[in-house]
């Protein structure tokens, strides 16, 4: 496989990860690491970076999904969205700490746009988290080769 070909399948993996869009990044990171032909540090760099941008992606949609909540095709009903903030203001920004866990983790950084958490902090708190599990998930996969 080329460097190209693994970097850019890696990177659309974890980007549509972050997501809305169901999609499953750790095997092919995994895959990636059993390999071996790139540098384990180049793919979780490049896996967290796709995570990240997926995540900011949802949270630009959260800026602004505000403006569409009476329209018939949104998503999600006024209590839905409601109960997200209330849960959201009741465990705060340091919950997007979370926000590389399954199921949980796309719709928190969804309400963190909607709840208007600054992007810098936004950023730095869902980094942490993503680039902790793509670490650990690395080193893993590593320890059993």
């Amino acid at each position: 496989m080329t460097d190209l070909a693994a970097y850019g399948s890696l990177f659309l993996a974890a980007l549509l990860a972050a997501t809305l869009i169901p999609a499953q990044s750790e095997s092919v990171l995994g895959g990636l690491v059993v390999l071996g032909e790139q540098p384990v540090v180049a793919l979780v760099a490049v896996a967290s970076l796709g995570n990240i941008l997926g995540s900011v992606l949802n949270w630009l949609i959260g800026r602004g999904v505000e403006n569409f909540r009476d329209r018939k095709w949104f998503p999600a009903s006024q209590a839905q969205l409601e109960r997200a903030q209330r849960q959201y203001q009741r465990f705060g920004y340091w919950s997007l700490l979370l926000a590389w866990v399954p199921v949980i983790g796309d719709p928190l950084t969804l309400v963190a746009g909607i709840m208007r958490e600054p992007l810098w902090r936004f950023l730095i708190l869902v980094s942490i988290g993503k680039v902790g599990r793509y670490i650990a998930l690395a080193a893993g996969v590593g320890a059993l080769t």
